[in-house]
């Protein structure tokens, strides 16, 4: 039995590994998650471009506030309909998720309570382009170089980390910041950042967006994502 999760990127189906796409194609069973059951996901829209053989599983994926319990059904939804395809016979089930199912994904939780079932469970992942490495390259930014340092920070516990990060580090990239926009902004003007902060909106998406940072203004989708490269002024100056 092996529970193999797949790594789908930000939204772009060309950013979709050749193994992901064999793996998604020879698997007996594979899931997305979705926010309701006939309500398509980003994954699913990429899987989709690649097989049609897949069924939708619920998650809770726009719920706040730690493990609610809509959460944890979630979680326990999904692992039973892995445990059932096993006992059915299956000998390999996916599970594609936005990203790389090693960077915040629900597939970490899937992966858990399906080994606490079926504890001789495999568990495998197939890794993903980003969004940072998505954003990276379509706005012309460089993520990292010489000595610098690469800080990923999640926004859905409000932006005081993004403001220690800013202060201390080199490149800081935040996730999940659509709830707190403004005060995005504000701590960039704060730290004296936000002139080469740069935001990217639904990627790889129709209605793709990827502007400078200042010029937010009002709701942004919750899966945006900022980029704000370290200061450079000399060629090789980090290394």
């Amino acid at each position: 039995m092996k529970l193999i999760g797949i790594g789908v990127g930000p939204g772009d189906p060309e950013l979709v590994t050749v193994k992901a796409v064999r793996v998604l194609r020879e698997a007996d069973l594979t899931l997305v998650p979705v926010t309701a059951p006939k309500e398509p996901g980003r994954a699913e829209s990429v899987v989709r471009s690649y097989t049609d053989r897949f069924e939708r599983v619920v998650f809770a994926l726009n719920d706040r506030g730690g493990v609610t319990p809509r959460r944890a059904a979630a979680w326990d939804g999904a692992a039973d309909r892995v445990v059932r395809a096993f006992d059915e016979g299956a000998g390999t089930v996916a599970f594609a998720t936005l990203g790389d199912p090693n960077v915040y994904s629900t597939f970490t939780y899937l992966a858990q309570t399906v080994r606490e079932r079926r504890p001789e469970t495999t568990v495998e992942t197939v890794p993903g382009v980003t969004a940072m490495q998505d954003l990276a390259s379509r706005s012309g930014t460089v993520l990292a170089e010489g000595a610098e340092s690469l800080a990923l920070v999640p926004l859905t516990g409000g932006v005081e980390g993004l403001r220690r990060a800013l202060r201390s580090g080199d490149t800081v990239v935040a996730y999940k910041f659509g709830s707190v926009a403004e005060e995005v902004v504000e701590a960039l003007k704060e730290t004296g950042r936000l002139d080469e902060a740069v935001c990217g909106i639904r990627l790889g998406l129709p209605g793709e967006r990827v502007r400078p940072a200042r010029e937010l203004a009002g709701p942004v989708p919750y899966l945006s994502t900022l980029l704000v490269p370290a200061a450079r002024t000399v060629r090789g100056g980090k290394l």
